[in-house]
């Protein structure tokens, strides 16, 4: 105790908590902020995922009022999903100049144990006729990156956010005692020692942990924040006797779910219902849209307001009678104390709010996050196989824990850019009206990541890092070059005419395409002359830092 009470004795041991809390957990954490990072952009990832709408961007995104949006996309429904158990339309915005349009149908026998996300169906409606863009592919676009990043994909969303939130608490111990361990770290934040082996390597995850630290400790708070309620739920579940349907209704949080009544009854024209909501809200216009249990007598209709710049994630909402349109209920309008804080942690977390130069600098400073979760789980690595050079040099054997991180840092740091790059070749390449085609999608971002993982768990070596890089280069620096033969706004349009997403797309993948390239071309310069019995254990890492 007298020892810790000392200022050094505490950071050694805030220094091994970092260690372990950090590498423990950080090949998800790598997959969460890769994900999270590209969820800031997810409506240009799936306006880009959706080249027959770029020739439709020239014209006024607003030239569709709002009633016509929403009466399109309810006859559309009607029509193609008259059984569906929810509609939800996503109306046209500044982001999106197309009526999204999803619905979740009644389970079949093949659906058993998949839960919701297995019997929802999507589609891209033209906002001026309600009708399908002729040839529009099918996607889940942006929004299943969205979604893998606290969902995962082919396990229970349930179990899925459980270990996330466990990782995330892991990230926030890991962020905390990290600024404890490193005493001059503002300091040397400014330091970059090249080719200083472990050295150079923290200097690097020292640069890019301070470079964003306001943003690492709030994203990471502020995810937990957002499932707070499931992962401690007692307070809830005390008063409201494990009712969280009740407990979101009286927060505000949603309108209760209705169970159908069995008797078919029409839905009121969606009209007159927008313009009472419309008219509350003092002209502003509704964003989302969802009907549960349409054509059925217990229908009711939700309409969520447009949250505009907003800092909170607290959306007003109003709900109607389906079958009279006669209004029913609000929730959200004067949020208690608590439930403000909480919208405005999760709005920080979600950053609807921001404009675009704002968004740029939180995928900025995703990135960086990125780079500060590898550059930790690879100098762990090198620190770790530079004590154990003696013992590898006289063996030729590598420890199976080193081996194993080793492995596990090659598989997920080099193979998910390979994951995240496929995804968007197999867009482009899987044909239009194959069946189950978004399926087809995500089955081609892990079965990549799976290659690249098997072949980093069979030879983890320097060399494999250059291999798998430079696929990753590829693959990145490549998709621009693919917009221009699959689609009509490459590059030599959009960067003189527009519309600015689409060139900042090709010009962000380029650009990561030219990182993963300089990385792979920097562990394929010579080496400095080996020294000292540990200089050819270094093989099998990353190695020196330039």
């Amino acid at each position: 105790m007298a020892e810790l009470r000392k200022g050094q004795g505490l950071r050694q041991s805030m220094a091994w908590l970092h260690t372990w809390s950090g590498l423990l957990v950080c090949w998800v954490l790598f997959l969460v902020f890769c994900g999270g990072t590209a969820s800031y952009v997810k409506d240009e990832i799936t306006l880009w995922m959706k080249p027959e709408l770029h020739a439709r961007l020239g014209g006024d995104i607003s030239a569709a009022t709002t009633s016509q949006a929403a009466e399109g996309a309810i006859a559309f429904l009607r029509e193609q999903a008259p059984n569906a158990e929810r509609w939800f339309i996503n109306l046209p915005d500044d982001r999106r100049s197309t009526t999204t349009v999803s619905w979740l149908r009644q389970p079949r026998p093949e659906d058993a144990g998949k839960g919701n996300r297995a019997r929802l169906e999507m589609r891209t409606l033209d906002a001026v006729t309600g009708t399908p863009v002729p040839g529009a592919r099918e996607t889940r676009g942006g929004e299943f990156l969205y979604r893998l990043h606290f969902d995962l994909h082919y396990m229970s969303a349930i179990w899925a956010r459980w270990i996330i939130g466990f990782c995330t608490m892991f990230m926030l111990v890991a962020i905390l005692s990290g600024v404890i361990t490193h005493r001059r770290i503002f300091a040397d934040f400014f330091t970059f020692r090249s080719r200083k082996g472990p050295r150079s390597w923290l200097d690097a995850h020292n640069a890019t942990a301070v470079l964003a630290l306001p943003f690492h400790l709030m994203i990471t708070y502020t995810g937990l924040v957002t499932l707070l309620f499931m992962y401690m739920p007692w307070g809830m579940q005390a008063v409201y006797q494990g009712d969280p349907k009740r407990f979101d209704a009286e927060l505000g949080l949603r309108a209760p779910r209705v169970q159908a009544a069995g008797v078919p009854a029409p839905l009121a024209p969606v009209g007159p219902m927008l313009a009472q909501a419309i008219a509350r809200w003092d002209g502003v216009a509704p964003a989302r849209i969802s009907v549960e249990r349409p054509n059925d007598a217990n229908a009711i209709v939700t309409m969520t307001r447009d949250a505009g710049h907003s800092l909170s994630s607290l959306r007003p909402t109003v709900v109607f009678a389906g079958t009279t349109g006669a209004f029913k209920e609000t929730f959200g309008d004067d949020p208690g104390n608590a439930s403000a804080t909480r919208g405005v942690m999760v709005g920080l977390h979600v950053a609807h709010f921001a404009p675009p130069l704002l968004r740029a600098l939180f995928f900025a400073s995703g990135l960086a996050g990125c780079l500060m979760v590898a550059t930790g789980a690879l100098l762990w690595a090198v620190k770790t196989r530079q004590s154990h050079a003696r013992t590898i040099a006289a063996t030729g054997r590598t420890p199976f824990g080193l081996r194993l991180v080793e492995a596990l840092n090659l598989g997920v740091i080099a193979g998910l850019p390979i994951a995240f790059a496929s995804y968007f070749w197999a867009n482009r390449l899987v044909p239009v009206g194959i069946a189950q085609r978004p399926d087809m999608e995500i089955r081609m971002f892990f079965t990549a990541w799976a290659i690249a993982a098997l072949v980093a768990q069979i030879r983890p070596t320097r060399g494999m890092w250059r291999v798998l890089l430079g696929t990753g280069a590829v693959l990145f620096a490549g998709l621009p070059l693919l917009n221009a033969l699959t689609g009509t706004a490459h590059l030599g349009v959009t960067l003189l005419h527009g519309p600015a997403v689409l060139a900042g797309f090709d010009l962000t993948v380029l650009a990561i395409g030219l990182g993963l390239g300089a990385a792979a071309w920097w562990l394929g310069r010579p080496r400095p002359a080996a020294r000292g019995a540990g200089a050819s254990a270094r093989t099998g890492a990353m190695g020196e830092a330039s």
